[in-house]
């Protein structure tokens, strides 16, 4: 496993997933580099000057393979590569950036994204909420599987390997985007029927992606898209940002949540 020392930090370029594993270890004083469309502005500016830097491009951590109707995405497959995915991941991944960003960006460096001065960032994260998916992780204690909307609240000290999840059978996808084509999603709100029921994910109502279940509860008891797209406040956790205000997104979102419920279609 190569090991260089460039700058202030070492970097470590694994050949293997396993070796990959071993050099995170417990995620000690790592950071791990993706597409590096997040992290290099960061270190070039010197907000951010890592100890060792972890390199994935050769870990063989990448591609998308399909068991039946489920699939399982490595973290350094590129936003690129999933833009004909299922929906509604494949919109998701249409509508961040550029051709050359998405060219170059990664799943993993998307879900693992911390917020940038307050703003947003994982555009993608709503519509894997939706779907369900299952993401696989390494840290501390080993290997371990969990719903993905618990792995954005935490992601911290955990090597992001691989996300599962099954073909929907209907979807839906609203957004409210920025002009500019690097700018964040302000919001966007995915809706999935799976196996397990209809799931609604958020992006850009909290610091990292969320689950609507106060939408799911309530249309699980009858309510209709317009009435169930009002309880969408109850699960948001509504911040000002360098994109919008929270006035603007508290009465944005439960529009988006409706479209999002009325886009739902054929799903594949």
């Amino acid at each position: 496993m190569p090991a260089t020392s460039l700058a202030e930090a070492q970097v470590i370029a694994p050949t293997s997933r396993e070796e990959a594993v071993g050099a995170f270890g417990d995620g000690s004083g790592v950071t791990v580099l993706g597409g590096g469309t997040i992290l290099m502005p960061e270190m070039n500016y010197g907000r951010l000057r890592p100890e060792r830097v972890l390199l994935l491009q050769n870990a063989g951590l990448s591609g998308i393979a399909r068991n039946g109707g489920s699939l399982t995405i490595g973290a350094m497959t590129t936003v690129a590569e999933l833009e004909q995915a299922p929906e509604p991941l494949g919109t998701a991944a249409r509508n961040v950036a550029d051709h050359e960003i998405r060219a170059q960006a990664t799943l993993g460096g998307n879900l693992c994204a911390p917020s940038g001065g307050a703003t947003p960032r994982g555009d993608l994260q709503a519509a894997l909420i939706a779907l369900g998916a299952q993401v696989k992780t390494a840290g501390k204690g080993g290997e371990r599987t969990e719903p993905i909307e618990d792995f954005v609240a935490a992601p911290d000290g955990r090597l992001l390997l691989e996300v599962e999840f099954e073909e929907p059978q209907r979807s839906g996808y609203a957004a409210a985007h920025r002009p500019h084509a690097h700018a964040y999603t302000i919001l966007a709100v995915c809706a999935a029927e799976t196996t397990a029921g209809l799931r609604v994910g958020l992006s850009g109502a909290g610091r990292n992606g969320l689950r609507a279940r106060s939408v799911e509860d309530a249309l699980a008891v009858g309510a209709s898209a317009e009435e169930a797209s009002q309880k969408v406040l109850d699960d948001a956790q509504m911040q000002d940002d360098a994109l919008a205000s929270a006035w603007y997104r508290q009465r944005l979102l439960p529009i988006l949540v409706q479209r999002a419920l009325d886009d739902l279609g054929g799903g594949k």
